[in-house]
């Protein structure tokens, strides 16, 4: 049986389609981007994550000599949140990468597979779905109402 899945996302052609807390976390990756410490891929990445209470916070990338040793932006933030704010759900994540040199045609960037699953980890914890924005340092963005959309064939604890 053949079974199509749909994937739900919004496309922002500039920052002027999105609400005032969209523009504000963009605005924060977009920052966090800049102290991203990435000296072997030049490929900068930032993230900002806002929680139930209101909080923003942000995070980037963080690479090391020792390539497993380094961590992307999405999990630094993720995990920092989750450890100091356990009980907190997360409402809403903006991403924003790209090369060191940006360039005008560099498309949004995704979360990779491990932050994609670390991600869904979280949602499923908090049995509610998390806006997921990405863009590169331009001001197209794209928005899924659920990590769910950008990994559809998930696993989580319910499995083992």
């Amino acid at each position: 049986m053949k079974k199509d899945i749909q994937i739900g996302y919004e496309y922002f052609k500039n920052n002027s389609e999105l609400s005032d807390i969209e523009n504000t976390l963009f605005a924060r990756a977009k920052q966090a981007r800049e102290n991203a410490y990435a000296p072997y891929s030049n490929f900068l990445v930032g993230c900002s994550v806002l929680l139930e209470n209101g909080e923003i916070f942000s995070g980037n990338n963080q690479e090391n000599a020792a390539f497993p040793s380094g961590l992307c932006a999405e999990r630094t933030t993720l995990f920092w949140v989750a450890a100091n704010f356990p009980n907190e759900k997360i409402k809403k994540i903006f991403i924003v990468g790209g090369p060191r040199e940006f360039h005008e045609k560099n498309p949004p960037i995704p979360p990779c597979g491990a932050c994609r699953q670390s991600l869904i980890e979280y949602e499923t914890k908090q049995n509610e779905n998390i806006d997921l924005y990405f863009s590169s340092m331009n001001d197209v963005v794209v928005k899924v109402n659920s990590i769910k959309d950008l990994l559809p064939f998930y696993f989580d604890a319910t499995f083992l």
